[in-house]
């Protein structure tokens, strides 16, 4: 509920502040002094219509069901509206998008005019006749709960197969590409490491005669062997470390002699040739070891396209077989659904006899599968549709629906009524009176009336009155009530028996 408004500059208002009750609140006051716009300036913080005050605070009761993931919410709401050149809204003192102060509210406050013409569309017709089922039933309970998961499922799974059906369009040319791929580096399978070792036996080739001319001449030293022996013989000298060093001169020489009969065997055509398939490889994914890598990822990809077809086909057997469950859930549903709707309407045949209207009847038609099943359902009144009904009839038939869809409802929200009793017959207005009194009992329910017998039901009765092309609110007390509804009936002057017949109609509270 709304515990507390604050307004400031509001065309007509200089500054309202009000701490407000639960239960039945009415607005009264002459024609044109301000009640709409001081509602509207309500409205405009839950995110409905535009923001016209500078300033419009108001606190609320945050409701049970109220959640949110991104916004900390307190056991007492404050929503702000802060309008300069635009509206800024805020909710506990943090920023939040007009849209989405709405959304996230709207659940919580309805606001119903006699211009509105919401509230019979097929959408809230099923809720109001699940509500009913819900709060009596558990077996439909968990039955509509097993439909609604098993469809959302059913959505995702068929929106899987739509995915697979569009790249199976796509499947062979992908085939293809992973095949070229794979077969561009098997076709080189190179080795990691490879390309360095052919780069050194190219750099080897490109010095084979250099090598082998230097080994040549490096040959003649042999030739001295003897004499520099003959030599550390005759000064008597060990010469164990030259023969030792030409030893090993002897093996270095042939290693060097046998690797470039080896180089010399080399194609060095195929060398260069590898050696540019590689550089190729290279350029085009960064290294042999990337090349090898995504060659791997290729297969794997390969295999998850064959993979595709095994799961369309499994996807498609799913959701044959899971249509076939669903259409006999929603068929169950159906039944349980027209059969609580002939409960409700002899339920609201009750207070639309109160309201001088004839009874109306639920009017089931079927349709493809959607999140509610596979009903449609309208109303008909005596003949008429909603859409044909008068602004009269057409509230008066929502505030019976909204009376028999009370059952199990402990906090409503909040309801607010913009001048929906206007232009009705006295009876009709006492009936209608009689029925917001109701709903305020699950509701907190702000009514803009121009008739005595609902002014005189408030729990909180506030007068609008304007003064100098200036607008004001004020709490009546019981005097005032009396004062303000005789005002309604007798007229600004008000006589005596107007005085009277306000004074009875209060003592009936």
């Amino acid at each position: 509920m709304i515990n507390r408004v604050y307004i400031k500059d509001l065309i007509l208002f200089d500054k309202v502040e009000l701490e407000l009750e639960k239960g039945l609140v009415v607005l009264s006051g002459p024609s044109g002094a301000g009640k709409s716009l001081f509602i509207n300036s309500i409205l405009s913080t839950f995110g409905y219509g535009m923001a016209e005050a500078s300033l419009c605070e108001v606190s609320v009761s945050k409701p049970l069901k109220l959640k949110s993931e991104v916004y900390e919410l307190e056991d007492e709401l404050t929503l702000k509206v802060l309008k300069k050149e635009k509206a800024r809204y805020y909710l506990d003192g943090q920023y939040i998008s007009k849209k989405t102060l709405n959304g996230l509210l709207s659940p919580f406050v309805q606001f119903l005019s006699v211009r509105d013409k919401s509230g019979f569309e097929s959408k809230k017709l099923i809720e109001i006749i699940d509500n009913a089922l819900i709060s009596k039933d558990k077996n439909f309970k968990s039955m509509l709960k097993e439909y609604k998961k098993r469809y959302r499922n059913y959505k995702i799974k068929s929106e899987e197969l739509e995915d697979i059906k569009e790249a199976e369009s796509k499947l062979s040319e992908l085939i293809e590409f992973a095949k070229f791929e794979i077969d561009r580096i098997e076709t080189i399978s190179p080795k990691i490491g490879e390309d360095i070792e052919l780069i050194e036996i190219k750099q080897q080739l490109s010095r084979l005669d250099k090598i082998n001319d230097a080994l040549n001449s490096a040959n003649e030293i042999f030739k001295f062997e003897e004499s520099v022996s003959e030599l550390y013989r005759l000064l008597e000298k060990d010469d164990n470390f030259f023969i030792d060093s030409m030893n090993q001169l002897r093996v270095d020489f042939e290693e060097i002699e046998l690797h470039s009969e080896e180089l010399a065997e080399v194609d060095i055509e195929f060398v260069l040739d590898r050696l540019e398939k590689i550089s190729t490889l290279k350029n085009r994914y960064g290294s042999i070891a990337e090349a090898l890598a995504y060659a791997k990822s290729k297969r794997e990809e390969l295999n998850g396209y064959q993979d595709i077809k095994k799961d369309k086909s499994m996807l498609e057997s799913f959701l044959t077989m899971e249509y076939s469950e669903l259409i006999v859930l929603a068929n169950r549903i159906s039944i349980y659904r027209k059969k609580e709707a002939l409960i409700l309407e002899k339920d609201l045949k009750k207070y639309l006899n109160e309201l001088k209207l004839p009874p109306i009847t639920f009017i089931f038609t079927s349709h493809s599968l959607d999140s509610l099943g596979q009903n449609l359902v309208s109303i008909d009144l005596n003949g008429s549709s909603a859409q044909r009904l008068s602004g009269g009839e057409f509230n008066r038939v929502r505030l019976a629906l909204m009376l028999v869809s009370l059952q199990g409802v402990k906090d409503g929200g909040v309801l607010i009524l913009d001048e929906i009793d206007a232009n009705v017959s006295g009876d009709e207005s006492i009936a209608i009176a009689n029925m917001i009194a109701k709903l305020s009992s699950v509701y907190q329910v702000f009514a803009i009336s121009h008739q005595a017998h609902l002014a005189s039901k408030a729990n909180q009765h506030l007068l609008i009155s304007k003064l100098n092309n200036k607008s004001k609110v004020k709490i009546l007390d019981k005097n005032g009530k009396i004062d303000e509804i005789a005002r309604i009936i007798g007229g600004e002057k008000s006589n005596l028996e107007a005085i009277s017949f306000a004074k009875r109609l209060l003592s009936f509270i």
